[in-house]
């Protein structure tokens, strides 16, 4: 009995998820990034500089969005994977070797730049390679195990960051994340890449009002990037206030990186889940949105650490939505502007984010966080409404 050997096209998927998977892990697995507040607040910054510096990077991601996004589709995608994780390399090598407000604010800066870069760029890479195989249908699948692996990326760092740090100080910390920038770069260089930069465009802003241009001219491309940050902004900016939500339960300090653990895992669940959740149809899509609104909003005003089991379950929600929420957008979109509309929807959610900041601030400076949870909730109830008036309004149109 003879086994029957791979098809060609099964192996150069192979090849490129196996790429993905390990660009999408090493680009999280970062030691800076738990520690990297102590390292500003030991070198004598202030709150408010701290804040300045939050506030500068993302401003740089704002501004280098779509001009990025219109430059990838312009030029090589695979070029621009590596050059951000190198820009991000060197901010990190100046944060520990000269440790100052200057260097931080430059870091800053180059580290925006350099996810500003691939962001746009990863997406339209791997989905156009799909499609060149005929397994574009995988997008959604492939997508949510490249995100489930940042995540466990991420807890990771979170477990090493602190031995290392008691061992060598921000300067091993600090080498350790320059070194896994630089293994990020070599491991992009392993992404195929068959497409041809954009044929008649003379320049990045060529590209860019393209891509615009298709927007314009296709109700669906509009839909689909108005759907990106409508998904994915409320729950990455709560994210950031997951600490205070823990605390608030009433439990003890060392235990709040446990129960963080909890969340995280919730999440990595639903990027692995949201390959399944392509058979959900709109409907469904907004069945998922409105069912992990509801157990957020319950959640958090549970007040106790069970109910921090249903926050995990909305977060879990939420990354399976923001997987089938892009891929819905590449579906969309024409190869030309691929990148360029992607990072117009990432520029939605950077200001879309941005704004859940200062409304989480209004809300929280005189209530509990669980209120400002449970408040939140609310735009994926409406986003969902609005995704069923969508499927009645089509379903009305189909009637003869």
């Amino acid at each position: 009995m003879t086994s029957t050997p791979p098809r060609v096209s099964d192996v150069r998927v192979r090849r490129l998820t196996t790429t993905l998977y390990g660009y999408a892990f090493l680009e999280d697995f970062i030691l800076l990034y738990p520690v990297y507040a102590l390292l500003f607040s030991d070198t004598g910054l202030t709150v408010w500089q701290i804040s300045s510096l939050f506030a500068l990077w993302s401003v740089t991601g704002v501004l280098l969005e779509v001009p990025s996004g219109a430059w990838a589709d312009a030029v090589s995608r695979r070029l621009l994977l590596r050059l951000g994780p190198l820009l991000t390399a060197a901010g990190f090598a100046l944060w520990v070797l000269v440790p100052s407000y200057g260097a931080f604010a430059l870091g800053f800066v180059l580290w925006g730049a350099g996810g500003a870069l691939g962001s746009g760029a990863l997406e339209a890479l791997v989905y156009d390679e799909l499609e060149r195989l005929d397994a574009a249908d995988r997008y959604a699948r492939v997508m949510g195990r490249a995100r489930a692996a940042g995540l466990v990326a991420v807890m990771a760092a979170m477990g090493l960051a602190g031995p290392v740090l008691a061992w060598g100080g921000h300067r091993a910390v600090g080498a350790a994340s320059v070194l896994v920038c630089l293994l990020t770069a070599a491991v992009a260089a392993r992404f195929p890449e068959h497409r041809s930069p954009a044929a008649g465009h003379e320049s990045w802003t060529a590209t860019l009002r393209a891509g615009l241009a298709e927007a314009r001219a296709d109700r669906s491309v509009r839909g689909a990037l108005l759907l990106v940050p409508a998904v994915s902004a409320v729950w990455g900016a709560l994210d950031e206030y997951t600490p205070l939500l823990v605390r608030g339960t009433g439990v003890a300090d060392g235990t709040v990186p446990c129960l963080l653990l909890l969340i995280w895992a919730g999440a990595t669940a639903g990027s692995l889940l949201a390959g399944e959740g392509e058979r959900l149809g709109t409907a469904g899509l907004a069945a998922l949105l409105a069912g992990a609104g509801l157990a957020l909003a319950v959640g958090a005003l549970y007040g106790t650490p069970a109910g921090l089991v249903l926050v995990a379950l909305a977060f879990g929600g939420f990354q399976a939505a923001t997987v089938l929420a892009d891929a819905r957008l590449q579906r969309s979109i024409e190869d030309g502007g691929r990148a360029t509309l992607t990072s117009v929807a990432g520029l939605g959610t950077e200001l879309a984010t941005i704004a859940v900041f200062g409304g989480y601030a209004l809300i929280a400076s005189g209530n509990a966080h669980s209120t400002a949870f449970a408040v939140f909730a609310v735009p994926y109830l409406a986003t969902a409404v609005l995704l069923l008036v969508g499927v009645g309004a089509g379903a009305a149109k189909a009637r003869p």
